[in-house]
């Protein structure tokens, strides 16, 4: 074997595999990582925005706008992390809202609507996670929507774009 094709073969070998969509992952101390009741389906989202944009305000702290539901096994996954020791540096930096909004990218499953409108975001798919400065300006416009893959994006990846 000449030394280029054992050089890439090598390569392609000890590159991490992105994650399969059929693999199980784990978080430590959460026994499904996969369900969650972060997303309260009787809370009022637009209050709960309102207020934390008031918290945001008094304590110089972003917001963090989690638009997604429990259903939702991406959603599920991020909440889930976001609540472990690992995050607590990215909970300290954000006022967090998980917005129940359903699944309004499947015909018939959105609900509170007036929570993407109020940022202007046409949902693509749940969680959209957007970042909000105290007065409410949207601060990741062009990468709130790709965070509908959590589930499938290294836990590392999300902390470094969490807290960069």
């Amino acid at each position: 074997m000449n030394r280029t094709v054992a050089l890439a073969l090598a390569a392609a070998l000890l590159s991490p595999a992105p994650v399969a969509a059929s693999e199980t992952r784990m978080i430590p101390g959460v026994a499904d990582p996969y369900k969650t009741d972060a997303f309260d389906p009787a809370a009022d989202p637009v209050a709960q925005v309102d207020a934390a944009l008031a918290a945001a305000r008094n304590s110089g702290k972003r917001v963090l706008l989690v638009m997604g539901t429990n259903g939702c096994h991406d959603s599920a996954w991020l909440a889930n992390l976001l609540a472990t020791d690992r995050f607590a540096p990215v909970r300290a930096r954000y006022e967090i809202v998980y917005a129940d909004i359903g699944m309004p990218h499947v015909r018939g499953q959105g609900r509170n609507p007036d929570v993407p409108e109020r940022f202007d975001f046409r949902i693509k798919g749940t969680p959209t996670v957007a970042i909000l400065d105290a007065n409410g300006s949207v601060l990741n416009r062009k990468a709130a929507p790709k965070w509908r893959n959590a589930a499938s994006r290294s836990d590392d990846d999300i902390y470094n774009e969490l807290i960069d």
